[in-house]
């Protein structure tokens, strides 16, 4: 199950059961085949389309896939499933065809080598209460593996690095939440949350460059403690918000949930 939410505050879940399992392969013109995976519940929900280009049993290949599709422009996204594999997908659209024809102009543009049509179910709900907790544990999870990788401005890659809103806007992604690509977007779009309030998940901003502008924002991880992409010649590491340079610099939390 994959979760991506918009900023209005909707919930789309995205389930794929499917009926039967096949490898990707090419045809003799080259073009890779379009298999269409039937979704059981679409009889009872809205039903639309997404393009999956890979199922990885290491995690690090889906994360390389995914940078070579951003390099591309295209805003893709892995997630776990059932039986381990991460698998990468990208795009919502409202028919085959329509799918189809975007994924054989990236195809064309060697952005892929082959993929699938997966029809999915998506399932609007006004909430994700249900789910908040595990889902906080997983951001927490997911930001903790990129301890170490160092701070490149303008980059969110899981190989290179990452300056500080791509890391946010990154492990919100593998676990099905947007987010806005600067930290300014990132503060304007969030609910506010007093500092008492924080939970973990929840970005915390800070006035780094100036006293009027947010210019760095962290994940917080519990126990007053947030990791971020710190800055140049750094690494990804753990800090502390009572920590006498950053409790002087906070700005304030935001929260997605």
């Amino acid at each position: 199950m994959h979760i991506r939410r918009t900023f209005n505050r909707t919930v789309f879940l995205f389930f794929s059961f499917f009926v039967y399992s096949t490898t990707a392969c090419a045809d003799k013109t080259g073009n890779p085949y379009r298999l269409e995976v039937m979704d059981a519940a679409s009889a009872h929900a809205s039903a639309g389309y997404t393009i999956q280009v890979g199922a990885y049993s290491s995690k690090a290949n889906a994360y390389r896939v995914i940078d070579r599709l951003q390099s591309h422009g295209i805003d893709a996204y892995c997630f776990s499933w059932e039986n381990g594999l991460f698998k990468v997908r990208f795009g919502r659209f409202p028919t085959r065809d329509a799918a189809a024809e975007r994924a054989n102009r990236v195809y064309a543009e060697g952005a892929i080598s082959d993929f699938l049509i997966v029809k999915t179910t998506f399932i609007e709900t006004p909430g994700i209460l249900e789910l908040e907790p595990a889902l906080r544990e997983e951001i927490v999870e997911t930001t903790r593996r990129f301890i170490g990788l160092p701070y490149r401005w303008g980059q969110m890659s899981a190989t290179e690095g990452f300056d500080c809103s791509g890391l946010t806007m990154t492990v919100y992604r593998l676990n099905g939440l947007r987010l806005p690509r600067s930290s300014v977007g990132q503060w304007r779009t969030g609910t506010p949350v007093k500092q008492r309030h924080i939970k973990k998940g929840d970005l915390v901003f800070f006035l780094i460059s100036g006293k009027n502008r947010v210019s760095h924002v962290g994940i917080y991880v519990g126990g007053g403690y947030f990791i971020h992409a710190p800055g140049k010649g750094k690494h990804i590491r753990t800090d502390s918000l009572s920590n006498n340079y950053f409790r002087t610099k906070y700005a304030g939390a935001r929260t997605f949930f």
